[in-house]
């Protein structure tokens, strides 16, 4: 019998974030924003992080942002991402303006700072819905290129 594959790390689920994650179950991404300054941010808290309103109401976004920061890695860390390596993160702003930070579901060799992306879900061991994201061509001009060598 062959060994099984580890389980990928689950999201934690807490009143502040469990919209996040059943929306992501419905491949669908959502924000929380503030009623008061009508901010979105992430990570998603009790109260908004810019005026401190606990009158917040989710909505839906565009999913659609660019690249603001990247890595790649390279030496296999937690078991359920060995078979993986090498594997990239990235920093994604999002359009609404928050930043998520994810991967991108293509191969590693030219990712670049700026470069615009869309929000794809994709569904792990374990049974959650993640974010991750897709380039969509295109950089952002007025963000530098750079990145992991």
């Amino acid at each position: 019998m062959a060994p099984s594959q580890p389980v990928k790390p689950q999201p934690r689920l807490s009143p502040d974030n469990a919209v996040f994650w059943e929306k992501c179950k419905e491949h669908a991404l959502h924000l929380p924003f503030c009623k008061s300054c009508g901010k979105p941010h992430l990570p998603p808290g009790p109260v908004c992080p810019f005026c401190l309103s606990d009158a917040l109401e989710w909505r839906p976004v565009s999913g659609r942002g660019h690249i603001s920061s990247w890595t790649i890695i390279r030496q296999g860390g937690l078991p359920a991402f060995r078979d993986e390596v090498p594997y990239n993160v990235v920093q994604v702003e999002l359009d609404e303006g928050p930043r998520l930070t994810s991967s991108v579901v293509a191969p590693d060799d030219d990712l670049a700072i700026g470069q615009a992306v869309e929000v794809v879900f994709e569904e792990i061991s374990g049974g959650a819905v993640i974010p991750r994201f897709r380039r969509t061509g295109g950089v952002k001009s007025s963000l530098s290129q750079g990145g992991a060598p």
